[in-house]
């Protein structure tokens, strides 16, 4: 399950370096999408967790390292980076 905006969000640091304009306008479609990214998350893992079930009752350890840091890393996106994005235009925008 790929998702244009997730492609969109991967490259919001960059919009940020010598855009300072363009934060408010970043962050407010962060905003916006964040309810669907979230959902998107939140299917993502449920498929991983599957994976992770089959991967070890096959004995495939490296699928299920991947799964676990896949979901480490959506939880580190989750509760670190949209906040901080979120956080930056909210600073921005006073």
């Amino acid at each position: 399950m790929r998702s244009r905006r997730s492609d969109y969000w991967v490259t919001f640091p960059e919009g940020l370096c010598g855009r300072g304009a363009d934060v408010l306008a970043l962050t407010d479609r962060l905003k916006e999408d964040l309810p669907q990214m979230l959902a998107e998350h939140q299917a993502i893992v449920v498929a991983l967790e599957k994976l992770s079930a089959a991967a070890k009752n096959a004995g495939m350890t490296e699928y299920v390292e991947f799964a676990r840091m896949l979901e480490l890393h959506a939880r580190t996106e989750e509760e670190v980076m949209y906040p901080a994005a979120v956080l930056v235009g909210s600073m921005s925008a006073s």
